[in-house]
């Protein structure tokens, strides 16, 4: 879908910088080079553009520069190559900004203590634009935050350098759809959304954008486009929900929750599938749907449906605690003094990240009750404490008589790799969160399912 064109004065300063674009001459500054803004980095440089990536950890920047690669949707001969060929380098200050005619926010959106929204990241970023800001720039906001953010918060500082949006500088919303570990759709084959606060600002943002993502889709205003971000994974936040409250209420009727999702899932139309778990993790889900919430309560208006969705998500992780005693105890055992051997901590599969991980939750759980908990994750070595987990340890070596030794094993991330029919044959008990052991044959009396 193409969109319309600027006119008159905008048009002048929009042409000059379209044109730098298009011929892939421009200077790209990204900010941030997390599992977002690395993979724009290294696909803006594959195409030619040349990339400043600003990176406040030095051990990141230091890796970037010499082509060691951090992120799993990063190819290492990808970043090898556009490092080696100087088409990216990276920077721990804002020193390069002045060289970029546009620049890419891709930092953390993370809740505080009281899970209200913290943009302290944009906010500071914004600042350091401000003071290198010159005409014809393009700024884009990528990171995750509350509708209004891009004209409320950022728009005002960078217009207090007195350039004006639409004529001397460039300013849109285009929210990340990072989806970590998904060898489907990555970067350049995931829709893009994109929304200016001109026309002029629309404009230059979708060719920028164009260049290297196959589909990017025009909006109106930044607003739709931050609201568009929230909307998508609160969807799936209250789905998970949902699930997960058929999961509980099937745990006490003796029904099969697997079985039935499983069954749903045959209809072909009217419905998508979601399965229940240990609760939610990851940078996404259960943070975007509380942007949403803090924003709606500006206007006296609460998300009940949302809130209550984020309660019973949280809930499924006590869930799976009292899962392990019910467990245990059909075993004559009791929690306190038992060794669990958590299988897998981070927040989805295949992934080695835990932000937000119900793991760290429900071994906090697990530690109060007085459990002796160990865990193996073969791609999280070693947990640091993180949020309000006070967790740390390494991964211990999943071998036989490590699992011997548990007294039971807590599957809570499934990663692919795993011999599941092993684990089950040399533990005593296994709880799993994932519907895992689906297909392990043997000894599955040693299983108990959520």
């Amino acid at each position: 879908m193409a969109v319309m064109q600027a006119t008159g004065a905008d048009h002048l300063t929009a042409a000059e910088l379209k044109r730098k674009i298009q011929t892939h001459t421009a200077n790209v500054a990204v900010v941030g080079l997390g599992y977002v803004g690395l993979p724009l980095a290294v696909e803006k440089a594959k195409v030619g553009f040349n990339v400043l990536g600003i990176e406040q950890n030095p051990k990141r920047a230091h890796k970037v520069n010499n082509g060691e690669n951090y992120i799993l949707d990063v190819k290492d001969e990808d970043l090898q190559k556009v490092v080696h060929e100087g088409k990216l380098k990276a920077y721990t200050d804002f020193a390069c900004l002045p060289e970029a005619n546009v620049t890419v926010i891709c930092v953390p959106t993370p809740l505080n203590t009281n899970r209200d929204p913290d943009i302290s990241y944009i906010v500071n970023v914004t600042n350091e634009i401000a003071k290198h800001l010159r005409s014809g720039q393009l700024v884009t906001l990528e990171s995750t935050t509350y509708p209004g953010t891009t004209q409320e918060v950022i728009l005002p500082k960078l217009e207090a350098t007195g350039l004006k949006v639409g004529q001397d500088f460039f300013l849109a919303f285009s929210p990340e759809r990072v989806d970590p570990g998904n060898k489907r759709f990555t970067t350049h084959n995931t829709s893009k959304v994109v929304g200016g606060v001109t026309l002029a600002c629309l404009d230059v943002a979708y060719t920028f954008y164009a260049q290297t993502i196959q589909h990017v889709v025009p909006v109106s205003s930044p607003a739709v486009a931050e609201m568009t971000k929230v909307f998508e994974n609160t969807y799936r936040a209250v789905n998970i929900a949902l699930v997960n409250e058929l999961m509980l209420l099937c745990d006490k009727m003796g029904i099969d929750v697997w079985e039935v999702v499983d069954a749903a899932a045959t209809k072909p139309f009217g419905i998508q599938t979601f399965y229940p778990g240990p609760g939610v993790g990851g940078h996404c889900i259960p943070i975007d749907p509380f942007y949403l919430t803090w924003k709606a309560r500006e206007y006296d208006f609460h998300t009940r449906f949302i809130e209550l969705a984020g309660e019973i998500n949280v809930e499924v992780s006590y869930y799976v605690v009292n899962k392990v005693i019910r467990a245990l105890n059909q075993m004559q055992k009791c929690l306190h003094g038992s060794k669990i051997l958590v299988l897998g901590v981070a927040y989805k599969k295949d992934v080695a990240d835990v932000r937000e991980s119900p793991a760290l939750r429900i071994i906090d759980q697990l530690l109060r009750h007085g459990a002796e908990v160990t865990y193996h994750d073969p791609l999280v070595p070693f947990i640091e404490p993180h949020g309000n987990s006070t967790f740390s340890a390494e991964s211990v070596l999943l071998a036989e008589s490590t699992l011997a030794v548990a007294d039971c094993v807590l599957i809570i991330t499934d990663h692919s790799g795993i011999d599941y029919e092993w684990v089950v044959q040399h533990s005593q008990l296994v709880v799993d969160t994932r519907n895992a052991t689906k297909y392990v044959k043997n000894n599955r009396e040693k299983i108990v399912k959520i």
